[in-house]
């Protein structure tokens, strides 16, 4: 027997779409509610809008790695270099947002050196640039009016494939072994690098734009890092009692 036809104005078929639907985006989320420790149905239902995100799979740099692939950076013989470690890694931009930056786009805004960056979604917003990264991307520039601010060694705009090869060969003169060097890895590195400093999480979910406070967590926890466990915190704060 063949199903009747689909009908907007009857409501049974209204409510039974709607059904199926809910069950179909519920389900498929299912699997992961049971990962994020929700074990339950009850629970898994109840946190069905935000289930927490996995730990991030990139592992940033390390401190002294990050400041050995700057600083072969900044040796570099390839001006473009410096421009793209630090605005990678300094100001957490994303590849494409980093590649399709404009000299245009540089400014200022109430004293301070500034870059519109066209993030996720066509947002765009105020990045401030400190000294380093000023004059990383003023050696990048050179004095040109307009065009893409980082290139390529033709002159065109560079773009995720040739920003990926500068940043293979500059891990290569820095010394620093990875099984794969990729320009997320210095958003993440920009991400864990802040937490390391001691920034407040809120101020780096700010800094790296990202809409849930947990997604800059799980950058933390992917770290597995002891050496800010608050237990040090506490151990410190108690130490004239023990």
């Amino acid at each position: 027997m063949r199903d009747a036809p689909f009908d907007l104005d009857r409501p049974a078929d209204i409510a039974s779409a709607a059904t199926r639907a809910w069950h179909a985006t519920y389900s498929s989320r299912f699997p992961a509610f049971l990962k994020c420790g929700h074990p339950s149905p009850e629970r898994s239902l109840e946190k069905a809008g935000t289930p927490f995100p996995p730990e991030s799979p990139t592992l940033g740099l390390s401190h002294l790695r990050f400041e050995a692939v700057l600083t072969a950076a900044r040796l570099s013989g390839n001006v473009n270099d410096f421009a793209l470690v630090a605005m990678l890694g300094l100001l957490g931009l994303r590849i494409f947002e980093a590649c399709g930056a404009n000299i245009g786009d540089l400014g200022e805004e109430h004293g301070h050196r500034v870059l519109r960056v066209r993030g996720k979604g066509g947002k765009v917003v105020l990045t401030p640039l400190p000294p380093a990264v000023q004059r990383a991307i003023e050696r990048a520039v050179a004095g040109r009016p307009e065009g893409p601010i980082l290139r390529t060694v033709r002159g065109t705009r560079m773009d995720r494939h040739a920003a990926t090869r500068r940043l293979k060969r500059l891990a290569v003169d820095a010394d620093v072994r990875l099984p794969r060097m990729h320009p997320h890895m210095l958003r993440h590195t920009f991400v864990t690098t802040m937490l390391d400093a001691g920034v407040d999480v809120r101020d780096v979910q700010i800094a790296a734009r990202h809409a849930d406070p947990r997604t800059t967590m799980r950058y933390d926890r992917a770290r597995k890092n002891l050496d800010r466990h608050s237990n040090y915190i506490l151990a410190a704060y108690m130490a004239s009692g023990t």
